[in-house]
């Protein structure tokens, strides 16, 4: 690196992630593209975060600290202290692959009117290692219905965007005073995919992914417990936003898109393995639109079927036909 400006800033928003902070800062130092800053924006934590984000010596890792504002506010906070041309999020318990930011420059820099690059994931445990799922979205030609119905950006460790790009959907709440919002933090849930679906509502850039699986995504399957009538409470406030800001959208997609979300929290609920939430949740989803069975027929079949069998059969049956089906599929 030079004195001037890094191509890139990775944002790494951080809180009580002691157990992997390291590991994660470690992924983006041996990245094959090395013009870059790192910005650790600590949220609150109240444990050895800071100190051993700190314990990194090396110049390119900055540590910014402030008072708990939610996954919206480090993320806020990193884009308005970073320096790169390119800005790239990976959470503090996630993993890039070496290759990943090379790729995301390389296409970036090659077309001019993608303003926001992702890619796949491999979906990793608590320990790191893979667990045989990976998130594989669509890639191109991504519409606002493809947005609000799947986000094919997939998780918050996926993107790298273009720092011009970012500009045109900046706002300034009343009442904040120290910088601007890119995403609502009045969402603690859900604020990527309305940060994600006003970009593409009110710009001209496109989004689009490259092809790998660059990201590890870590699953813990504590956090899985979370209160999901919270999380879909989330997601309606959010899908109520977006009908003010384009009702024909919401008139059109709204449907199909809770009908997907209401799979995808089924399928949490079934990683829970609480058969009773997971079979309310996909009788909800068929309830509310087709479109999910008609769009996705193997995979919300399989959901239903997985749902079903863990409601009439229990966590232990169910668990026996996973493993014999998880090994079938490996042989």
């Amino acid at each position: 690196m030079t004195n001037s400006a890094p191509v890139a800033t990775l944002v790494v928003p951080a809180y009580n992630v002691q157990e992997t902070i390291a590991d994660t800062l470690q992924s983006l130092l041996d990245q094959t593209f090395q013009d870059f800053e790192i910005l650790v924006v600590d949220d609150g934590s109240s444990d050895e975060t800071p100190t051993i984000v700190n314990s990194f010596d090396d110049r390119r890792i900055r540590l910014i600290r402030q008072k708990n504002r939610g996954l919206a506010g480090a993320h806020n906070t990193g884009i308005h202290e970073a320096k790169g041309e390119f800005i790239g999020f990976c959470d503090a318990d996630d993993l890039w692959v070496p290759e990943k930011l090379e790729k995301h420059v390389e296409h970036l820099r090659a077309n001019p009117d993608v303003g926001i690059s992702f890619s796949g994931s491999r979906m990793i445990d608590a320990q790191g290692r893979p667990i045989g799922v990976n998130q594989t979205p669509k890639l191109r030609n991504i519409t606002v219905a493809d947005i609000f119905k799947r986000n094919p950006i997939g998780n918050g460790s996926a993107a790298v965007m273009r720092r011009e790009a970012l500009e045109g959907f900046a706002y300034r709440p009343a009442g904040e005073q120290e910088r601007d919002w890119w995403f609502d933090e009045t969402f603690r849930q859900s604020d990527d995919i309305e940060g994600w679906l006003r970009f593409a509502l009110t710009q001209d850039w496109k989004i689009e992914g490259i092809p790998g699986l660059l990201t590890l995504y870590r699953i813990h399957m504590g956090a899985l417990s979370a209160n999901v009538n919270v999380q879909l409470e989330t997601w309606l406030r959010m899908r109520d936003k977006i009908a003010r800001i384009a009702p024909e959208v919401v008139a059109r997609h709204g449907a199909a898109a809770t009908a997907y979300q209401l799979r995808y929290l089924c399928r949490r609920a079934i990683s829970m393995r609480n058969g009773a939430l997971a079979f309310d949740l996909c009788r909800r989803s068929v309830a509310t639109s087709s479109r999910p069975l008609i769009e996705e027929p193997v995979k919300t079949v399989v959901t239903i079927g997985a749902a079903v069998t863990l409601r009439l059969l229990g966590a232990a049956f169910y668990l026996v036909a996973e493993r014999r089906m998880l090994g079938a599929r490996a042989a």
